[in-house]
């Protein structure tokens, strides 16, 4: 009999002391739910005001192309393509300075020809390859020179201005792209009806994007 109620009492300690131990986990998973319901109200949606300043803008994209070449494309994180705009850009540039070059030089050879200057100071100022044509007077092939590198000058202007334009077109059409979202989720099925066109019945085929 003491032995049963030795036991008896081991267990009615055992229980209240476990019924204890448990009362400061509950108040722990009351304290985490509390925890985890302001956590809740923390993570409401951001607004429509929120989400559309994070928006990506081509306004930026094109401002920021029209300013600097390439720094559109930095902005829209499209790296790879500054070095083509750069070599876009680079090209016409060297012919306007190259053909400006060359076309003052052929212009003061064909003043030298016209005016018939024999001043050693002159002459030594024609360019080394146009001192041929200045030597032989032929003044109407340093004109048609002339005029074609002031042409390649006009045209090399206009190739830099049409590159630099689409460096700022291809900036805002990637940022335009960059929140379009295509969704996988496709579907096409035929679906029948009637038409008010053909005034008829039919079967159409359905493309829908979800």
């Amino acid at each position: 009999m003491r032995q049963g109620r030795s036991v008896l009492i081991l267990v009615l300690i055992f229980v209240s002391a476990a019924t204890y131990a448990q009362q400061p986990d509950s108040a722990f998973v009351k304290k985490d739910t509390s925890l985890f319901a302001k956590g809740q109200i923390d993570t409401v949606p951001p607004s429509t005001d929120t989400i559309a300043k994070r928006k990506h803008s081509p306004r930026k994209a094109a401002i920021r192309s029209a300013i600097i070449p390439g720094w559109g494309q930095v902005y829209n994180k499209k790296l790879w393509k500054v070095p083509i705009v750069y070599t876009a850009l680079g090209i016409p540039a060297y012919q306007f300075v190259d053909n400006l070059k060359w076309y003052n030089r052929t212009k003061y050879a064909h003043a030298v020809v016209v005016s018939n200057t024999q001043n050693p100071d002159s002459l030594a100022r024609v360019h080394q390859q146009l001192k041929p044509f200045v030597d032989r007077k032929l003044g109407n092939e340093l004109l048609n020179y002339r005029n074609e590198f002031r042409r390649n000058v006009d045209y090399s202007v206009l190739f830099f201005l049409l590159f630099w334009g689409l460096n700022i077109v291809d900036a805002t059409v990637d940022a335009h792209l960059k929140d379009f979202d295509v969704s996988p989720d496709l579907s096409l099925r035929l679906k029948p009806g009637y038409s008010p066109t053909g005034r008829t019945y039919g079967v159409s085929l359905v493309l829908a994007f979800k």
